[in-house]
């Protein structure tokens, strides 16, 4: 199966568990895997026939802006249950969503929430 990858996905949202994240909001990153049947669109190089990139990214960045989950996993769930939704060819995703800077002390890495949905898990 045919895969298209959008990477770094920037998005300012008010997602955590503490109150202050959902005061003060903070930026996250997503990658995307979606796998899709890309032969048509390959024969045929109409847009059309493909994934609107745009429309996915703006679904996302939406997604991450307006929503108030207090988890991670909840928001990475959330996106993939969109992305599955609002394509008729996508066939299943990958969401990586990223917290560049997690409120703890003493902790300078990212955190990673990697789940992998396919329409048959809609």
């Amino acid at each position: 199966m045919d895969c298209i990858h959008l990477t770094g996905i920037r998005c300012y949202g008010y997602i955590g568990y503490l109150p202050e994240e959902k005061v003060l909001g903070q930026w996250f990153e997503v990658d995307l895997k979606i796998w899709v049947d890309l032969s048509k669109a390959a024969e045929t190089d109409a847009i059309e026939d493909t994934l609107d990139y745009r429309s996915v990214i703006s679904s996302v960045q939406n997604l991450v802006k307006t929503s108030k989950f207090d988890l991670l996993e909840r928001t990475a769930g959330a996106i993939a249950d969109t992305i599955l939704k609002n394509s008729d060819l996508a066939t299943q995703v990958q969401v990586i969503l990223i917290k560049p800077a997690a409120p703890i002390p003493d902790f300078d890495g990212n955190i990673r929430i990697e789940l992998t949905r396919s329409k048959s898990h809609t």
